[in-house]
């Protein structure tokens, strides 16, 4: 039987890249079985990178996902700073410029999916421009 991957030196534990990527996954097809339907993930610009793109019928919903074991300093969906906002809306104008759309001409919005503990929240249009 395979070994799990790891890169932290400690047999049977995932590193931070692994962990997040199996977040990703998890809220990809949670995201799926809500109705949205996947178009990209990990979409890395100069400033940041976008989790998820997907599409719930004409809207094109950029995604953060967030995990945090506990809320004890205010759960996933706090830890989406200010600062982060900035960078998803910059990586996702450039990637509307990448397909030929912008702000103006598609509907968008950005949606955060947090994980705290076993506790999923979905937070649509969780902010914008």
């Amino acid at each position: 039987m395979a070994s799990v991957p790891t890169g932290t030196g400690r047999p049977g534990q995932l590193n931070r890249k692994q962990t997040g990527d199996a977040w990703e996954l998890k809220a990809r097809r949670w995201l799926e079985n809500q109705g949205l339907r996947f178009i990209a993930a990990n979409i890395r610009e100069r400033n940041g990178e976008i989790d998820l793109i997907m599409r719930e019928g004409r809207i094109t919903v950029f995604i953060e996902v967030r995990f945090r074991q506990s809320a004890r300093y205010g759960g996933a969906a706090a830890s989406v700073t200010r600062s982060k906002q900035q960078k998803l809306l910059q990586t996702a104008r450039i990637w509307l410029a990448r397909h030929n759309g912008s702000f103006d001409t598609v509907d968008c919005r950005f949606d955060v999916v947090a994980f705290t503990g076993n506790e999923i929240e979905w937070l649509k249009n969780a902010f914008g421009e």
